[in-house]
């Protein structure tokens, strides 16, 4: 994480050198030499790292630190101390400060710090971004259908406990809003909930991106790095597509399940690990056993509680309040508040059976919003495939045998110009480029339900 870092020092030589190792490590660095220009550049800007010096003429460090608490600064504040004045750094860290460091300062522990401190910023601003999402979003998981009503209190009742959970669904039902849910329904709220898509990550990477690294362990192993579960503790950790992962890691994932431990690639001490699993996996789970892709004892292990995510096709009862949950926030985003479904609009959502699923339909909407140049969302602002209807439900025409995916493909067409029409044959003919008599026809031929 690059980040912005204010160096609070009376010493000059200290100053100087500290800003230039933060430049060197790449951050944005601002120098104050006393606790009051300190106090102004904190109120000039926000900071993401605050290096204290408690020992300065004029305001002390300890008032200074007092009054970035007091003013709300949520940026990380490391003192700097003089050699052995353990109470000193007790104190302040008892008013507020994160860290502390021992002068002189030295560099390698400077950047453990530095690195330790930011992560937690990072990770704060991320479950902050978490909570605010969960509140706002809350109905993007809750929905209204019977099927959401009972996979929610199931979901609830599991995320009390440590219990390792297993989310399946197709690709685009809200796996991963499902996951953030039970993370913030869970004892664990406080902790960071960390991702790791492990359909994203190469073979050779994704051991080294959950278990971390030793320095030299391989190729452009420069340097140890924390893995994403070590990253998790004290909160979960969601292994989305867990489906794909190789065998090898298979059993090391089984092997942290069982015992809470593991060893960083290329190193050989145990490191224990209190974090919750939820895994997520768009697949077929007891397929893959049965076809050998998939170890049965890590499916075991982590099917402890299996929460089936359904399509949106088999819960359209959901569309509605999934439309104007994403209306608002693309509205609010874009500053086009006014803005409205028009009930023909949603009556054709409502239809279409969504083979993307939320995903799909959080884009046409968001399409919609941006496209729009009256206050209502009319149907011809809707994609082309849902336009086209439930029949055009975006299967691949292109799997079909060549004649039923012809008559697919012209069934699509007219019932878009159809809907921009608003039902008018004569107009949909015209925009088609047919003659009315060809294109009556042509539907009395397809059975094209108007």
């Amino acid at each position: 994480m690059k980040a912005s870092v204010l160096i609070v020092d009376d010493d000059g030589a200290l100053r100087r050198a500290l800003a230039d190792r933060f430049r060197f490590w790449g951050h944005a660095v601002t120098v104050a030499e006393n606790g009051e220009k300190a106090l102004e550049a904190a109120r000039r800007r926000a900071f993401d790292l605050i290096l204290l010096d408690l020992s300065m003429p004029g305001i002390p460090g300890m008032e200074v630190l007092a009054k970035l608490v007091k003013s709300g600064s949520d940026a990380e504040k490391v003192v700097l101390t003089a050699h052995g004045s353990l109470e000193k750094a007790v104190e302040a860290m008892k008013a507020g400060a994160d860290d502390f460091l021992s002068k002189p300062a030295d560099f390698d522990l400077l950047q453990r710090v530095v690195e330790r401190a930011l992560e937690n910023r990072r990770l704060t601003k991320v479950n902050q971004a978490l909570a605010d999402r969960s509140e706002a979003e809350g109905s993007l998981v809750r929905g209204t259908s019977a099927a959401m009503e009972s996979l929610l209190a199931t979901a609830a009742k599991a995320a009390k406990f440590d219990t390792t959970l297993l989310i399946t669904g197709e690709s685009g039902t809200g796996k991963q809003v499902l996951a953030e849910f039970i993370h913030q329904q869970s004892p664990r709220c406080d902790g960071p909930i960390v991702y790791v898509n492990c359909v994203a990550i190469s073979d050779e990477l994704i051991e080294s991106t959950l278990f971390g690294h030793e320095k030299g362990s391989f190729t452009g192993a420069v340097s140890r790095k924390t893995g994403r579960l070590e990253t998790a503790a004290g909160g979960t950790a969601f292994l989305d597509e867990v489906g794909d992962i190789s065998a090898k890691l298979q059993t090391k994932l089984l092997h942290f399940l069982e015992s809470g431990e593991f060893e960083r690639v290329g190193g050989n001490q145990t490191i224990a690990v209190d974090c919750r699993i939820i895994a997520a996996t768009n697949r077929d789970p007891k397929k893959e056993v049965q076809e050998g892709r998939f170890r049965e004892d890590l499916f075991y292990r982590l099917n402890v509680i299996t929460l089936h995510l359904p399509p949106l096709r088999e819960r359209p009862e959901d569309i509605p309040i999934l439309a104007g949950t994403f209306l608002s926030r693309f509205s609010g985003e874009m500053k086009r508040e006014e803005l409205e479904l028009a009930a023909e609009t949603l009556e054709i959502m409502s239809r279409y059976s969504w083979p993307g699923n939320v995903r799909q339909l959080r884009n046409a909407m968001e399409r919609m919003v941006v496209l729009a140049s009256e206050t209502a969302l009319t149907p011809d602002l809707l994609p082309p495939e849902v336009l086209a209807g439930p029949e055009g439900d975006g299967a691949d025409l292109t799997e079909l045998p060549y004649r039923e995916a012809m008559d697919g493909f012209k069934k699509q067409v007219i019932r878009s110009a159809l809907v921009r029409s608003g039902g008018n044959k004569t107009k949909a003919a015209a925009a088609l480029g047919l003659q009315r008599t060809y294109l009556v026809k042509v539907i009395k031929e397809l059975e094209i339900e108007i």
